[in-house]
């Protein structure tokens, strides 16, 4: 079985090296030489993005604002199946039901930049089949963790894991003073680390993803109300915090959150 990665990029790249385990990889990609080097990574070969060539498998990694245009134009060349990688499910999964109704469709999102591979991988399997059955084993045999959702679920979860989560390291790192590394405390270390991590990556892609889910707004207002709070109403919002923390933890602790 041979699938068509479309999008060279670092997460295109990660694909193509997982699915390579199951399938024979070809790359397209609006910038030939890019597809070429992925291609030859991992043994495969390089297509033009406008290829007239079918595939048992397309597998798209592409920006989130462009899946839907993606799905589109390459559901033609998906003679099986088509997934992808892009981070939103709700957009994709609509997307694929309309161009390919007939066929596997499934949405993963890698939880991951690529470079910390492997790690947790979300699914929306939502027309399975042994195509895709390959590809989530590809997936899986690579120390993945694979587990399913559906879309509305994911991209709620976005809300908070991505959106949210970056809008707080960002503001953090833009309200920090330059202060000497002997007054470093544990927990602005951490917050120190965290803004290491996230701005080594790529300023489009998490333009992406601060467009595409709410949740900044959310920490905005909660960081207000920690500003605002004098005496017992700041003792009520950290016991409020620590409750949301406990409440979370033991969800985790059951596993009431595991969908696998």
């Amino acid at each position: 079985m041979e699938v068509l990665v479309v999008g060279a990029g670092a997460m295109g790249r990660w694909a193509g090296e997982t699915l390579a385990a199951e399938f024979d990889v070809a790359f397209a990609d609006r910038d030939w030489a890019v597809a070429s080097a992925a291609a030859d990574a991992v043994e495969g070969r390089a297509v033009a993005l406008d290829t007239t060539e079918t595939f048992d498998v397309v597998c798209l990694a592409v920006p989130i604002s462009a899946v839907r245009d993606a799905v589109a134009a390459h559901a033609e060349r998906a003679e099986r199946a088509m997934l992808d990688v892009t981070g939103v499910m709700a957009d994709p999964v609509e997307a694929m039901r309309e161009h390919l109704p007939d066929r596997e469709r499934v949405s993963l999102h890698p939880l991951f930049a690529p470079e910390n591979a492997p790690g947790n991988v979300a699914a929306v399997v939502d027309a399975a089949g042994p195509v895709t059955d390959a590809a989530l084993d590809a997936i899986a045999d690579a120390d993945n963790r694979v587990f399913e959702t559906d879309p509305a679920e994911h991209d709620s979860a976005m809300e908070t894991v991505q959106a949210g989560a970056h809008t707080a390291v960002l503001a953090y790192a833009l309200a920090a003073e330059d202060v000497r590394e002997e007054f470093a405390t544990p927990i602005s270390s951490v917050l120190s680390d965290l803004v290491d991590t996230v701005t080594e990556g790529t300023p489009r892609v998490y333009r992406e993803i601060q467009e595409s889910f709410e949740g900044a707004d959310a920490v905005a207002e909660a960081a207000r109300r920690v500003a605002d709070a004098e005496g017992d109403a700041f003792e009520q919002l950290y016991e409020e915090a620590r409750q949301r923390q406990r409440k979370h933890a033991e969800r985790t602790e059951d596993g009431h959150g595991d969908t696998e």
